[in-house]
């Protein structure tokens, strides 16, 4: 029988024509065969065209099927009062008001009297229980005023007299982020809403959504003078990125959509992941300006020289005459307040790494064309900044040893210099190649001695990109450090003047994941945490506060679950909401200043989405290599599973030590769950090497990325295995993208007794081919034998399972020429394999409609043994 087509209707062959006559069966034999006919495709397939067509129809089976999820409060101008809306059906809503100091919860108004008064002034098709109000504002304690089919209108909610209202213009729907705020994640899932970004540069910008977990996630490209409508939610964050990597905008989405403009003038962060300091918050930017605080002096370069010019008499002063191509002072100027110091960075340029590739099929002309841009790898010689301290009255150079500072890590020569309030010295951060010296350096203004304030160092490496945090208490000469010197993330307080600890803020077998705010004047910390719910998921976030001095310490969320907290605009009330992927949201309201329950908001209601077949991914534990610690993962079916089959079960897999990546929170649509639809169970966990752990259970990746976590992997899909008979064990396929695309790779390059299949996407498979600060942060530096023994192209010779690499010509992110030395090293071992090229494709392509189409196929392919797309 030939393969149906794709969205072919199948019908079932009439029990007539099989081949056989039935009369000669006898009448048992007959009845089995006949029911056996009559059986639903799904009870006896996998991986067919039902399956297909089940796993294309998931994203709108399940979209827009859970309600009462999301709160957005609109804080009244009180502080203490609040309302928001929320929908409750496919097409309900209500409008909810909350009194937080008495704890009541209550309708903000009666729907059904507006809905009437509504229709009697002409308004059509109003119902009570679908009021699409929008713009709605409380004009005191007894009216609103709203939007509604666009009209503007007041409503009295005592006899709900209503008055229509001039007409006002849309308020902007995105919110543009400056640099000194951009979140590392998308902290809110509101409403539904749309923005239209709009390309007012002269290039082409990548849009990136910023997901809830960090991760960029790329929506394509648009052409200079373009702009796109894009389907969002309020509180999700949005990038947009240029050719060559630098991010030109970043907008937050409001409830009312509108238009979000990319223009030339940056509106983002240019700021190089090589110099990035803060990765948890406090990043502090340092004030340069030509002219003196006291307006008497101006600096300017001139001839790669330091010149000086007095504002009142116009005389010049050239300070330095080493300055040249090449090592060059940068005009970039750092008075000191009291305008008698100068600092300026000379910068010593690195090498220049270009890497290229070909775009062959190019939108505008028949010809490919050459693309090049730089990048900087692993063993480059990177630009060396060196501070320069000039006294502006003596008009000299004051010099300043780098002993403390020999060989900075940074990708453009950029120092964060900051000076005192009482001008005694200068500081900065100095981060040293190989990242296991992390320094706040502190140089005295008189007479150029540099000194250690803070002083961290470690025998691995240190975690400067995710875990550092800085924030300077100017009043009492204090600052406040992060550090995973005691074997967790915490953080220290500092006496910044004599350069030691006075005290341990946070302390215990738990970590530090971010920090929401410093209190100065109350001396608290206000963070996110993981660890400290009793008897639950290690990974699940929850917010908290401790005082300066390490005492009372305050959890201020409970539920078992991962939290996002907003707080009221005076910081008094928290609305928690917490998940779990087995559990929708539940939302809270409490009080800050003992994270008492104040009252209940809402409970996710997710009966149409379990009606419509959604089924819950599981949560599953086993202990990892060590025998002691515990693993944590998902495991996600088939919504048609059948407990009497066997299925082969695939590992979705991301080990970058730069996170964690389980799921944690509540989602209706995963992405696994159209693998698995195809007849697999898909699971996926982090194993040791990755982030938001112990330092010990990081550390595992220490010029180790080659590791992967697979010996805790392989032991917790076994133990999965072994309770769940349904899962076979001998048929194991993994994939996964970026690092999790050389993982993939590795897992059939080194464990070939374990996984059978894989499919690599767009791997960094050589971690001296892929981008310097990320592998030198974990790989270590110098360059070493270890980098070459890791490779999957010195390993490749060892493949034994089926592979499907995959490819975009212009993955700006990863060299894609790391995966064609892949394929050159299979070809050399003369492997087979399947490798797949999507011409104009970025990174990431198996995210693409084609790339995800080829990775279901091969999955069937080999491990089901089926060619897919047949009944």
């Amino acid at each position: 029988m030939f393969p149906a087509k794709r969205g072919a209707v199948r019908t079932p062959l009439p029990y007539q024509v099989v081949g056989l006559s039935l009369q000669f069966l006898n009448p048992l034999l007959r009845g089995i065969f006949l029911v056996a006919l009559t059986l639903p495709i799904t009870a006896v397939a996998q991986g067919s065209h039902a399956d297909y067509e089940r796993a294309a129809n998931l994203s709108r089976q399940f979209s827009a099927k859970v309600f009462r999820d999301r709160v957005e409060a609109h804080w009244l101008t009180n502080n203490t009062q609040f309302w928001y809306e929320v929908r409750t059906g496919t097409n309900t809503r209500e409008f909810v008001f909350v009194d937080a100091e008495k704890g009541e919860r209550r309708p903000a108004f009666d729907h059904a009297k507006l809905a009437q008064a509504l229709n009697a002034a002409g308004v059509k098709d109003v119902r009570a229980e679908n009021l699409a109000l929008r713009n709605l504002e409380w004009k005191g304690a007894n009216e609103i005023e709203f939007t509604l089919n666009g009209k503007s209108w007041r409503a009295e909610l005592g006899q709900y007299a209503l008055t229509e209202q001039k007409a006002t213009k849309e308020t902007q729907g995105a919110v543009a982020i400056s640099p000194d705020d951009l979140p590392r994640v998308s902290r809110r899932t509101g409403a539904e809403t749309a923005l239209t970004f709009i390309n007012r540069t002269q290039g082409e910008v990548e849009l990136f959504w910023l997901s809830t977990d960090g991760m960029r996630q790329s929506y394509g490209k648009l052409a200079p003078g373009a702009q796109r409508e894009q389907h969002t939610y309020a509180g999700h964050v949005w990038l947009a990125v240029n050719a060559s990597g630098r991010t030109m905008a970043a907008f937050e989405a409001t409830e009312k959509g509108g238009e979000a403009e990319i223009s030339s003038t940056f509106r983002g962060t240019g700021r190089s992941r090589g110099d990035r300091f803060g990765g948890a918050g406090g990043l502090q930017r340092p004030a340069a300006r030509e002219t003196s605080p006291d307006n008497q002096w101006r600096a300017s370069i001139k001839d790669y020289n330091v010149m000086l010019k007095n504002v009142s008499s116009s005389e010049e002063t050239l300070l330095t005459a080493d300055g040249k191509e090449g090592d060059a002072y940068r005009e970039r100027f750092y008075w000191s307040p009291d305008s008698t110091k100068l600092v300026v960075v000379r910068v010593e340029k690195g090498q220049e790494h270009k890497v290229a590739f070909v775009e062959s099929s190019p939108r505008d002309q028949l010809q490919p064309k050459l693309h090049t841009f730089d990048y900087f790898k692993p063993g480059d010689k990177l630009p060396h900044p060196r501070p320069a301290l000039f006294d502006v009255t003596a008009r000299k150079q004051i010099p300043v040893s780098d002993e403390l500072f020999p060989n900075p890590f940074t990708e453009n020569g950029n120092m964060d210099i900051r000076w005192d309030k009482d001008s005694s010295r200068f500081t900065f951060r100095y981060n040293q190649r190989g990242h296991q010296v992390l320094r706040i350096i502190g140089v005295d203004a008189k007479t150029g001695a540099a000194h250690a304030v803070v002083d961290e160092q470690s025998n691995t490496f240190i975690d400067y990109s995710g875990k550092s945090y800085l924030e300077w208490l100017d009043d009492t000469g204090e600052l406040i450090w992060m550090s995973e010197r005691d074997g967790w993330n915490h953080l220290y307080l500092y006496d910044a003047k004599a350069g030691r600890v006075k005290n341990q803020i946070t302390k215990g077998e738990w970590v530090v994941r971010g920090i929401e705010r410093v209190d100065k004047e109350k001396r608290q910390v206000w963070f996110r945490a993981a660890g400290l719910g009793r008897g639950q998921d290690p990974y699940y976030i929850h917010y908290c506060r401790v005082n300066f001095d390490g005492s009372s310490l305050l959890v201020l969320t409970e539920g078992d679950g991962t939290h996002a907290a907003e707080f009221s605009p005076d910081k008094r009330f928290i609305i928690d909401t917490y998940s779990r992927v087995d559990m929708p949201a539940v939302t809270e309201l409490r009080r800050s200043d003992d994270g008492k329950l104040v009252c209940k908001l809402e409970a996710a209601d997710v009966s149409a989405l379990e009606k419509a077949g959604w089924r819950a991914p599981e949560r599953f534990v086993a202990k990892g290599r060590d025998g002691e610690t515990d693993i944590y993962g998902i495991i996600v079916r088939p919504t048609h599973f059948d407990s009497t089959k066997k299925y082969p079960i695939i590992e979705n897999i991301y080990a970058g030590p730069q996170g964690s990546f389980t799921p944690k929170a509540f989602t209706a649509i995963n992405r696994m769950q159209e693998l698995a639809e195809l007849g697999f169970v898909v699971v996926q966990m982090d194993g040791m090497g990755t982030s938001h752990r112990s330092k010990k259970f990081h550390d595992v990746c220490w010029k180790n990325i080659g590791d992967a976590g697979f010996p805790d992997r392989v032991l917790w899909i076994k133990s999965a295995a072994k309770k769940y008979a349904q899962m076979d064990i001998t048929r194991v396929g993994i994939y996964g993208t970026s690092a999790g695309g050389q993982n993939a790779l590795g897992g059939l390059l080194t464990h070939s007794d374990f996984y059978k299949a894989g499919v690599s996407d767009c791997g960094c498979h050589d971690n001296r081919m892929d981008k310097i600060w990320w592998n030198e942060q974990w790989m270590g530096w110098p360059v070493g034998a270890h980098y070459d023994e890791q490779s999957n192209v010195t390993l490749a010779k060892h493949l034994q399972g089926k592979l499907l690499l995959m490819v975009g010509e212009m993955d700006r992110n990863v060299d894609p020429a790391s995966t064609m030395q892949v394929v050159n090293a299979l070809i050399k071992a003369n492997k087979d394999f399947e490798f797949v090229v999507v011409q104009g494709a970025g990174h990431g392509v198996a995210g693409t409609p084609y790339g995800k189409r080829r990775l279901q196929d091969f999955f069937v392919r080999s491990l089901h043994g089926k060619e897919p797309r047949w009944d």
